[in-house]
């Protein structure tokens, strides 16, 4: 039997990418199966990471059987990361961004040849399927709240949260950092500076705070129209709204029989009836609205500050020349780190991801050190 050829660069790396990916997603899942209190939802996390355990085996084999040694698993930086938030915060927490990860990798092996004659493609969609799914079946105990989270549809909520809190911190420093080098540029003093710093963090976190209040409120007003329209529609035309759920049964995959069993039994009762039409029809979970307009203001007003006293604090230790330099330095690695940070929600390479955020933000900082300078210049 003749030997089998070594593998190609491009295939080893393929291998080593799907193996490290069912690795990290089958510790986050054990991470999330831990941290689940509802044991039904749990148990479904653990036979998730079962099944990527499975996966993760399977290319191990092949790896080992092409480098002639064998290999120790160990999960990715960004997957211990990911386990430690889902630890501390719960698995709601990171089941937004699992969620994506599952949507963007349910293809991945479809056009492998090595997993052709296997389930693995056919469980990597059901996955996709099942977690993007998970809050429109109806099952004993999960509440309202549970299915608004699973679907991802509120902004404001768990693993969401971690993105904008994130996001809200960037903007807090790229915002100061910018505001303190065009006032450098201008060749402010060191009191004129700080004074600067304060107030240009304080109106940005006003208007954010402001901003997220707004776009909250007017959410939940929407949404509170949005309900009593749907209950006026329910009095009126019971027998459309019935026809409705039957077709919303339908395309989740239920027989018409079946779609019409349930839509007599949830019509059956007008509580009960508005509010699974509120949920599957509008996709408004009517028990939150959207959040709290309050949290919301002040959650965004504390994270912007945060990211905006990275840049800022250097000038209460640090004056003269030296005050600048401190205030980029703080600036870049504060950047360089938001950068890695995002990377945790969208995959890829945390140093190109950093660095990309340090280019952008020295950029602007550089934007408007020149206009600093340039207004300056034409002033005096």
């Amino acid at each position: 039997m003749r030997p089998k050829p070594p593998l190609s660069k491009p295939a080893l790396a393929r291998y080593r990418g799907n193996w490290q990916s069912e690795i990290d997603s089958a510790a986050i899942y054990r991470a999330m199966a831990a941290a689940e209190p509802q044991t039904d939802l749990a148990a479904l996390y653990r036979r998730l990471a079962q099944a990527e355990e499975g996966h993760a085996l399977f290319w191990q084999r092949r790896l080992e059987q092409a480098l002639g040694h064998p290999l120790q698993p160990r999960t990715s930086t960004r997957a211990r990361v990911l386990i430690w938030l889902a630890r501390r915060l719960g698995a709601n927490a990171v089941l937004p961004t699992v969620m994506s990860q599952e949507a963007d990798n349910r293809g991945s092996y479809d056009g492998q040849a090595e997993t052709r004659s296997t389930t693995m493609p056919a469980q990597e969609r059901s996955h996709a399927r099942l977690l993007a799914h998970l809050s429109s079946r109806a099952r004993h105990g999960w509440n309202g709240s549970r299915y608004a989270q699973l679907e991802g549809r509120h902004g404001a909520s768990d693993g969401n949260a971690l993105r904008a809190a994130v996001l809200g911190a960037n903007d807090g420093l790229v915002s100061t950092f910018c505001l303190l080098m065009g006032a450098a540029g201008a060749q402010f003093s060191g009191s004129a500076l700080l004074t600067t710093a304060l107030a240009g963090a304080l109106a940005g976190a006003g208007s954010m705070a402001m901003g997220e209040w707004i776009s909250v409120q007017s959410a939940r007003e929407l949404y509170a129209r949005q309900i009593a329209a749907e209950a006026d529609e329910l009095e009126q035309a019971p027998e459309e709204e019935r026809e409705e759920l039957v077709l919303i049964y339908q395309a989740k995959g239920f027989s018409a029989e079946e779609a019409q069993a349930i839509s007599h039994r949830v019509m059956a009762q007008h509580g009960s009836a508005l509010d699974t039409l509120v949920r599957e029809e509008l996709g408004i979970n009517p028990d939150e609205l959207g959040g709290s307009p309050w949290a919301a203001a002040g959650t965004s007003c504390a994270v912007f500050l945060l990211g905006a006293a990275v840049p800022a604090l250097p000038l209460l230790w640090v004056s003269g020349p030296l005050a600048v330099q401190a205030c980029a330095a703080a600036s870049g690695l504060g950047l360089l780190l938001i950068g890695m940070g995002i990377t945790l929600f969208t995959g890829g390479s945390a140093w190109r991801g950093g660095l990309r955020q340090l280019a952008i933000g020295a950029a602007a900082a550089a934007l408007t050190y020149g206009a600093g300078r340039w207004l300056a210049t034409g002033l005096s």
